[in-house]
């Protein structure tokens, strides 16, 4: 796809001990497709780097489907104890306990549920690239750690001549893949960690989710099958309740 030759960025102007710029640490989170639990699986990653001290920042290009929260208010969504009905950008800072906004955190948000491209020229424009990367430069900026999300599958075009994989590229952050732990997960898999290492991008993680409490045998071979063929690290993350943000578990990510 066009778009993979541009370089990397410097995120932060944090300062080390020295006094030299240093970068922010980050993920990037991608999933083997829609609807397979990346913006959980992110959410729960801020969470956790926040509730050990850090300062975190989240990140998402685009979001589509806010047509499917026709009550929902940035404002009032800053005060909610619950991650529930909540649009992904809102999910995000409310794990991240950021105080990012909307436009911050998600430059282009748009009504229908589909792909980000398509969702911008009915609305009568393009995702600029350029727009993409200045706000994800300001998010990072004077934070410890960033999460930022993809949208949909990392071959998922945000205009006719970006990817989702571009972005990242440009990102140059580790990546964590979010699958399904059930059947047909292997090859889609698979498929995405071919696409990752292809465009010289290291994988932090793999992470199976919503990850049962008793897997059947097939779940537990996919898992077994995906770490032994792909050489990364896979984690499992088990279904939360939206409701009860506190009570999720940590998800680490080597």
């Amino acid at each position: 796809m066009p778009g993979l030759s541009r370089e990397q960025w410097q995120v932060s102007t944090r300062r080390d001990e020295t006094g030299q710029a240093a970068r922010a640490s980050g993920i990037f989170v991608t999933g083997t497709g829609t609807g397979v639990g990346k913006t959980v699986v992110a959410a729960a990653i801020a969470r956790t780097l926040a509730a050990d001290g850090r300062s975190v920042a989240v990140f998402k290009p685009a979001v589509t489907g806010m047509d499917e929260f026709p009550g929902y208010e940035e404002s009032a969504a800053r005060d909610l104890g619950s991650a529930a009905n909540l649009p992904d950008q809102a999910l995000l800072r409310l794990a991240a306990g950021c105080p990012q906004t909307d436009d911050e955190i998600a430059p282009y948000r748009y009504g229908p549920p589909m792909s980000p491209h398509l969702a911008a020229g009915l609305a009568g424009e393009e995702i600029d690239p350029e727009r993409v990367m200045a706000a994800a430069r300001a998010a990072a900026t004077g934070v410890e750690a960033i999460v930022c999300e993809g949208v949909g599958g990392l071959l998922v075009p945000l205009s006719p001549s970006w990817s989702v994989r571009s972005f990242a590229v440009e990102l140059g952050y580790p990546v964590v893949i979010v699958a399904p732990p059930g059947l047909g997960t292997i090859n889609h898999t698979l498929l995405t960690v071919e696409s990752v290492r292809q465009v010289g991008l290291k994988i932090a993680a793999i992470v199976l989710d919503p990850w049962p409490a008793e897997p059947t045998p097939i779940e537990a071979d996919n898992r077994e099958t995906i770490a032994a063929l792909s050489g990364a690290p896979v984690l499992t993350f088990p279904r939360v309740d939206l409701a009860e943000l506190g009570s999720w578990p940590e998800l680490r990510v080597p």
